[in-house]
């Protein structure tokens, strides 16, 4: 890399550790900075075919179920046994070096999508950073996105309905900056989480709750979806509903 003081800040956008600030100046170095703008990519595409399927290997079923019958032993411990496979000679020694092999290398769950989109709804109630632009004329928030995102997103007007818009925020999610918009049902806040996917196809809602959070997700016209809050679902229901039509009278009314 040309840019050695960049790599510590190249890894961190990677692993998902710089916050927005971090991720948006990265961002635009890497488009004045043609060498870590590859630097970047190839990374990516490394991680992306240590991710390929074929990539991992399946333990044997034979293995996979001695393993599970010593853990089913309730005399002792599973790793108690295990270890006695040291006794067992060469044979035994080869599966308790590829049982260890499986506990430490397995794909661990990781953090899903669907608990970033709760933590990042309960630290913006926390951390008072709850908006970037406050307002509650769309006119205003959604030029506020332009230039910082790829896409703006569809903004609307949902005070008539109960969902008063409060403005909008910059905010990190799946390693991808993404907007945010905010809007508030009586005490309640309901970010509303959209990004650009280029190719996706449009799909029906599903629901989710997590940590007592309901989430809502859909996906219209190449963008992402994803509704946030602590209100009832029927009520976050009538937000995404509401928040659709006026989307698709805003678009009807710009044709």
């Amino acid at each position: 890399m040309s840019c050695p003081d960049k790599s510590v800040l190249l890894h961190g956008m990677l692993d998902g550790e710089l916050d927005v600030v971090g991720a948006l100046a990265f961002e635009a170095h890497m488009k004045e900075c043609p060498a870590c703008a590859a630097e970047y990519q190839r990374q990516q595409a490394i991680r992306a075919a240590l991710r390929r399927p074929e990539m991992r290997d399946r333990a044997p079923d034979a293995l996979r179920r001695r393993i599970e019958a010593l853990a089913d032993v309730p005399a002792e411990p599973w790793w108690h046994r295990l270890l006695q496979g040291w006794r067992w000679g060469g044979a035994g020694a080869a599966i308790l070096a590829t049982a260890m092999a499986l506990l430490l290398f397995m794909p661990g769950g990781g953090e899903d999508l669907t608990q970033q989109l709760v933590d990042s709804h309960v630290r913006s109630l926390l951390a008072e950073h709850l908006t970037d632009v406050v307002s509650s004329d769309r006119h205003t928030v959604k030029p506020w996105f332009a230039g910082k995102l790829d896409a703006a997103p569809p903004v609307i007007d949902l005070a008539p309905q109960g969902f008063p818009l409060a403005g909008g925020r910059l905010d990190y999610l799946d390693r991808r900056v993404v907007a945010a918009l905010v809007y508030r049902r009586r005490e309640h806040i309901i970010n509303l989480f959209v990004w650009p996917e280029p190719g996706v196809r449009d799909a029906a809602v599903t629901e989710e709750t997590e940590e007592g959070y309901r989430l809502l997700h859909w996906t219209r016209a190449g963008l992402q979806f994803w509704a946030v809050s602590d209100v009832d679902m029927s009520d976050l229901q009538t937000f995404q509903a509401a928040y659709q039509d006026g989307v698709a009278e805003q678009g009807a009314a710009a044709h």
